[in-house]
């Protein structure tokens, strides 16, 4: 039998950093939809057992895998661990997971690049190659990968200067990906817009920069987790990003959207 002949009759998706916010919001629109879930989790278990018991209640199953995405060797051992479970290996993979911590180009340090690259670019490339590692180059398993962007990478300015460059290069990864990938595994991007508080960002900066967007209006995070199902389910895409952000991305700013209501202290 070979490893694509692992997939179970239901698909099978698998988030990284599912426990909470936008990954939990991925995690119930994939049940929603019909799928199985395997989601990631770090330090989190509170909020990722809160999640198994939302998917479960929506009658899919969903497995829990605790693991440090830090480690060298995470995705071997998350994709290990997702082979060897009773789900098996996953259809989808939604590369959620980031870091996401305050630098400029003159603060940033080689080790906060570093930190930064290894959980937004190297884990979601080494997931998408290892997945396709897997699979049978015959086989018809209609598998895809989803790099979670950031409506930054369409809309630069220089605040988050380490994040940003992380995922400006996982951004330009997306249709490289998909075509040294190809036929065996689809590769999208999709850039959400701000969705929940960030970094030092208080309600009150939230409620207002959350409405600094074409439709000025929050975005419904249902509308970003839907997405994903789409581009998991629609084997026309490929190579390409989304964007789910309101149109965020086209109102050009000088700074962080939340520096743009209360500027920092200097």
């Amino acid at each position: 039998m070979s490893v694509a002949d692992s997939f179970p009759s239901s698909p099978v998706v698998l988030v990284t950093g599912g426990a909470k916010r936008l990954g939990r919001a991925f995690c119930l629109a994939f049940a929603n939809a019909g799928w199985h879930i395997i989601c990631h989790y770090n330090h989190s278990k509170t909020e990722a057992l809160q999640t198994q018991q939302m998917v479960q209640a929506l009658g899919q199953q969903c497995h829990l895998v605790q693991l440090d995405l830090n480690l060298c060797d995470a995705h071997e051992q998350l994709l290990n661990t997702c082979h060897g479970q009773a789900l098996g290996l996953p259809q989808c993979i939604v590369n959620n997971a980031s870091v996401f911590e305050e630098d400029s180009a003159e603060t940033s340090s080689a080790a906060h690049l570093q930190s930064h690259f290894q959980i937004n670019t190297v884990l979601p490339l080494m997931l998408a190659n290892g997945l396709a590692k897997r699979l049978d180059a015959s086989a018809k398993t209609n598998a895809s990968v989803i790099h979670v962007l950031d409506q930054k990478v369409h809309n630069l300015n220089p605040d988050y200067f380490s994040y940003t460059v992380s995922k400006l290069a996982l951004e330009r990864s997306v249709a490289l990906q998909a075509q040294a990938l190809a036929p065996k595994v689809r590769v999208c991007g999709l850039s959400p817009g701000l969705s929940f508080l960030s970094g030092p960002q208080t309600q009150a900066n939230f409620d207002q920069a959350a409405r600094i967007n074409l439709l000025q209006r929050p975005i419904d995070t249902n509308d970003i987790a839907r997405t994903a199902v789409f581009i998991a389910e629609n084997q026309g895409l490929s190579g390409t990003t989304i964007q789910v952000d309101n149109g965020q991305h086209l109102v050009p700013l000088s700074r962080d959207v939340m520096f743009t209501i209360t500027p920092p202290s200097p």
